[in-house]
């Protein structure tokens, strides 16, 4: 699968500047993953799927990100979908029969639960989208903000609040459904190809079957190994920089030197620093996703997730950064890639798990030892 994978990313790269167009996403990209199979990566395989855990995850995101951060981002959250679910099982079972079958014939799908004004749903806000029960089914109105990838899904998981109760439960909405709609609102100069629109859902009507999760599972959760898929594309961006600033300090030759900068000692200097600094966020990633995989009690690997988001994010931006000064002012160039690696490397600051939490927690069960 890598190999075949690692085959699209010079394509993905001469694409990429299209991802700037207003409401442009990746349509291309998508599709030619879908072809490889790529798209049930982690369906199990009693679904049809190449059933691949954490670690084969994170290894194939980053090398996405390398080519399209945009692309990357956008995927992972469907083949991060999938990996909870095959670690989980937590679908109900009439639903999940029904989409793990679209799924196995190339849908791709997102869920869509944070809203605007409504605050983030992992910090415990409440939707204000509701389900009615009818008699045919549900009925489901409301407006959902960042579903990425919104032009493309096939199939939308949505969170809503079941009238009368205080209980949220996650529904299946077609994409084709009656009063679903997609307001183009998504214009972030960052990762602005993830096409991260609002869905807007019109009393939508779908069956009473297609109710995925009640809202009432049972037990611990176990913690979200999949959001991985966060860091894994942010520190392929900076895999990305860093390839470009080499290549420019090889070829690069200022005539009042007369040879390529990539020459001098400081900017050599320069280059291994950052070629440390992504290796050693690689290791924390694959540790990681290892150690997760491993761990008997996964509990005992929530504080690794967490602060893997925060400590390769954080890396990953000052790998771009840095590599950007070493091309200097070409690298602001609009023509340059370098610009984009910057706009969508920040982006990652406003991903899952956010840093000011995770922080707040570690600082909490310190004090709290």
């Amino acid at each position: 699968m890598l190999v075949d994978l690692n085959r699209l990313i010079p394509s993905f790269k001469k694409r990429e500047h299209s991802l700037d167009e207003p409401n442009a996403y990746p349509e291309e990209n998508i599709k030619e993953l879908i072809d490889l199979g790529y798209s049930k990566l982690t369906l199990p395989t009693e679904f049809g799927g190449q059933g691949l855990g954490l670690y084969e995850l994170v290894i194939f995101q980053e090398a996405i990100a390398r080519g399209s951060g945009a692309t990357a981002l956008s995927i992972g959250w469907h083949t991060g979908t999938l990996l909870e679910f095959s670690e989980r099982r937590h679908w109900k079972k009439e639903a999940a029969a029904f989409i793990l079958d679209k799924i196995k014939s190339g849908a791709i799908v997102n869920t869509a639960a944070t809203e605007k004004g409504a605050g983030s749903p992992a910090r415990g806000a409440l939707p204000a989208t509701t389900a009615v029960k009818t008699a045919a089914g549900w009925e489901i109105t409301g407006e959902k903000s960042y579903t990425s990838l919104a032009p493309m899904l096939d199939y939308i998981f949505v969170t809503a609040v079941v009238e009368g109760t205080e209980q949220v439960a996650t529904f299946i909405i077609p994409g084709n459904s009656k009063g679903v709609s997609i307001r183009e609102s998504w214009d972030s100069i960052g990762m602005h190809g993830t096409a991260s629109h609002d869905l807007v859902l019109d009393k939508v009507e779908i069956p009473e079957t297609y109710i995925l999760k009640d809202g009432k599972e049972a037990g611990a959760k176990p913690p979200m190994s999949w959001l991985l898929h966060i860091p894994a594309c942010y520190i392929g961006i900076a895999g990305a920089a860093l390839e470009d600033a080499a290549n420019f300090a090889a070829s690069y030759e200022p005539a009042s030197l007369g040879k390529p900068i990539g020459t001098l000692p400081n900017v050599q200097e320069k280059l291994g620093d950052l070629q440390v600094k992504l290796l050693s966020a690689r290791q924390v990633l694959y540790h990681t996703a290892e150690a997760y995989e491993r761990a008997e009690n996964k509990e005992d690997v929530l504080v690794l997730l967490s602060s893997a988001k925060v400590n390769i994010t954080n890396a990953a931006i000052e790998i771009v950064e840095k590599s950007m000064r070493i091309v200097g002012p070409q690298s602001m160039s609009a023509s340059s890639p370098m610009q984009r690696y910057y706009r969508d490397v920040r982006m990652g600051l406003h991903n899952p798990p956010m840093e000011d939490m995770v922080k707040g927690q570690f600082g909490k069960m310190m004090v709290d030892q």
